[in-house]
């Protein structure tokens, strides 16, 4: 799941483009430099379905950007999962689907729930498949992708809930709160591709 209080980004989506604004600074006031990290986005057939590149931008920031091909249409959760393996034979107990070699969301600060440091905007994709988004954020710096097991990027089935917690959810006390599905993932459901980052060579 994703507050949007500490994250400045613009999400560009087919031929339209809007932006939100965090504690961050605006996008407008940082350049992105040559890419430091990128996957190729593949989906559990091995089929290309997109990329993601990340680069240094100025104050700090990190800038991610995400092209989508081949993808189903509608609102997709995009986060960056703990360990840099794209296993697709590695199925994930709770969801029946691929990929859980990749492990949990990245996260820096030990987070159980809610704000882990990779989760991203939700990819848009259109009706033709394609889709990007670029966002700008200062939950991570690029050289801690590359711990000892590395990192990956996953495209979910469904849409994050960006934190936005229905009446409906309870939690295991009974009390109005989130479930244990919406904790895990924001409800964004299964895992639809996934690549795994790595950096350029000197």
């Amino acid at each position: 799941m994703l507050r949007m209080t500490h994250l400045a980004l613009a999400v560009a989506f087919g031929a339209g483009t809007t932006a939100a604004a965090g504690a961050a600074a605006a996008v407008g006031d940082d350049v992105a430099q040559d890419p430091q990290a990128s996957a190729v986005i593949k989906n559990a057939e091995g089929q290309h379905v997109g990329t993601l590149t990340i680069a240094d931008a100025d104050g700090g920031m990190a800038e991610i950007t995400v092209k989508g091909e081949g993808l189903p249409a509608g609102y997709h959760g995009l986060h960056l999962h703990e360990k840099g393996v794209c296993d697709p034979a590695a199925t994930d107990p709770a969801t029946g689907s691929p990929f859980a070699s990749a492990g949990s969301h990245f996260d820096l600060n030990g987070h159980d729930h809610g704000e882990h440091s990779g989760d991203l905007p939700d990819l848009l994709v259109n009706a033709d498949g394609t889709g990007s988004a670029t966002a700008v954020t200062d939950r991570f710096e690029i050289g801690q992708l590359f711990d000892s097991d590395g990192t990956a990027v996953i495209i979910h089935v469904l849409a994050d809930n960006q934190s936005n917690i229905p009446d409906r959810y309870t939690d295991p006390t009974g009390e109005k709160g989130p479930d244990a599905d919406t904790l895990k993932t924001g409800d964004s459901g299964g895992r639809l591709a996934c690549g795994v980052l790595t950096q350029p060579e000197p």
